[in-house]
């Protein structure tokens, strides 16, 4: 290691090629396998500012002769902490494929995003005997963790493959995208070089009455329509592959804020019905943020969701037939509801400027299926608080939670409660439509 400290510094900077050899050396007897070019091969980034290791951020600069180097300091400490990860290689937790199950948000503030990176690598390798046999230079690790040596694939009547991994890696490669992206968002104002002027609107296509195509204005003078329940009851997988549907929500405006244009037909992915034409920043804020197919992390948006704009998101959600004859919501907003309202008495706090502030970020997974209550359980946790790592607040099986709902929506939403029921709705199918993964069986296996 007689490279390690690089000459001429006295501030512990080491090179990328020492910092690689370091990594590998101090975490040779850790649970987690981790692998070569930690810093030097895709996917890490050090040309951007920084490398991952673990849920880590290693920063990296800049150093003579144009080199790139890392604090050993930071080497070392990301080490300890992987090394103090204890991992149990028969505790799996599913990474794919999910068949019909949403998937992840494409977020440009984590450019790791690694489920997106394991599936595609192994669906391209054709598997993970392959996956290893790749050339130099392509995907060889993620956040210098070798997720191949505990990658584990199932078969199922010799034609079905699913892809495991620890529980362990799972949450340290989650950990990782989190870290990333608070490393970004704090470095994005040091970046801005310049200020950039974004113009508030741009001409848009429109149509006339006699169908020929016209250019707005800068700012629109078109009138759009408010919605009155033109479509309520319809199914979207009808109503989508008819003709001319796109035109006709775009007359529309947008049945939430009611300012925008619409641009999607927002549905009920759990019982199929057509709730509403919605603007594209509506319909973003109201999608669950899936990690899995029956996982979701609460983001900060459902505060406004839950809170602020609470009428109205109740208003619309229960536009779905299905959703207002049972009174609750489809599964991922009924699970986002009991972690940031029903359970929000149990998160810890933390001490911060001007006053203490809730730690970590909220997520929930659910066990079962919402069309089975018995079976459904709802396990609410903190991820990345500092008191303990990923902290589980409380069990609550499905019908408790529909049941603290429907208390709660008579209390905020009277008007909305008054409305919902099954003596409210006739005519509803007899079995609905789900698409959430039942996550009792081994399997996985969407209904």
């Amino acid at each position: 290691m007689s490279e390690r400290v690089m000459s001429g510094r006295t501030d512990g900077l080491i090179t990328l090629f020492a910092a690689n050899a370091l990594w590998v050396d101090l975490t040779a007897g850790s649970a987690v396998p981790t692998a070569p070019g930690a810093f030097t091969c895709f996917p890490a980034r050090a040309r951007a500012g920084y490398v991952l290791l673990g849920g880590h951020v290693v920063a990296t600069v800049r150093a003579g002769g144009g080199r790139w180097a890392v604090p050993e300091v930071e080497v070392r400490r990301a080490a300890a902490g992987l090394n103090a990860v204890g991992m149990d290689r028969q505790d799996l937790v599913r990474v794919g494929p999910f068949r019909g199950a949403p998937g992840q948000e494409r977020n440009e503030d984590m450019p790791l995003r690694w489920r997106r990176r394991v599936m595609g690598e192994l669906q391209e390798s054709g598997g993970p005997e392959r996956a290893v046999r790749r050339e130099a230079g392509r995907l060889r690790h993620l956040a210098g963790i070798d997720w191949r040596q505990v990658l584990v694939e199932r078969t199922r009547d010799g034609t079905q493959r699913t892809w495991w991994l620890p529980r362990a890696v799972v949450r340290l490669l989650d950990a990782a995208e989190h870290a990333e992206t608070r490393w970004v968002r704090a470095a994005r104002p040091r970046q801005a070089g310049a200020a950039v002027t974004v113009p508030l609107s741009r001409p848009r296509r429109i149509r006339d009455a006699g169908g020929r195509r016209t250019t707005s204005p800068e700012s629109p003078t078109v009138s759009l329509r408010p919605y009155r329940k033109e479509l309520e009851g319809q199914l979207y997988s009808v109503l989508s592959r008819k003709p001319g549907t796109s035109r006709r929500v775009a007359e529309w405006a947008c049945a939430v804020c009611r300012t925008a244009p619409a641009t999607v037909l927002d549905h009920c992915h759990e019982h199929g019905y057509v709730r509403a034409p919605v603007c594209q920043s509506c319909n973003t804020q109201e999608r669950p943020d899936h990690l899995y197919s029956n996982d979701i992390r609460v983001a900060n948006r459902y505060t406004r969701l839950f809170r602020t704009d609470t009428d109205d998101w109740l208003r619309h959600w229960h536009r779905c037939p299905g959703c207002r004859a049972r009174t609750t919501l489809p599964l991922p907003h009924l699970a986002a509801w009991t972690a940031c309202t029903a359970c929000r008495s149990l998160r810890p706090t933390h001490r911060a400027p001007g006053g203490r502030k809730p730690c970590g970020v909220l997520r929930v997974s659910w066990t079962g299926s919402q069309n089975a209550p018995r079976s459904c359980l709802l396990t609410v946790a903190v991820d990345f608080c500092p008191s303990g790592e990923h902290r589980v607040l409380a069990r609550i099986p499905y019908r408790e939670a529909v049941e603290r709902f429907r208390v709660w929506l008579a209390e905020t939403a009277p008007d909305v409660a008054a409305a919902a029921g099954p003596d409210r709705l006739d005519g509803l199918p007899a079995q609905f439509r789900p698409v959430i993964a039942d996550t009792s069986g081994e399997d996985l296996e969407l209904f």
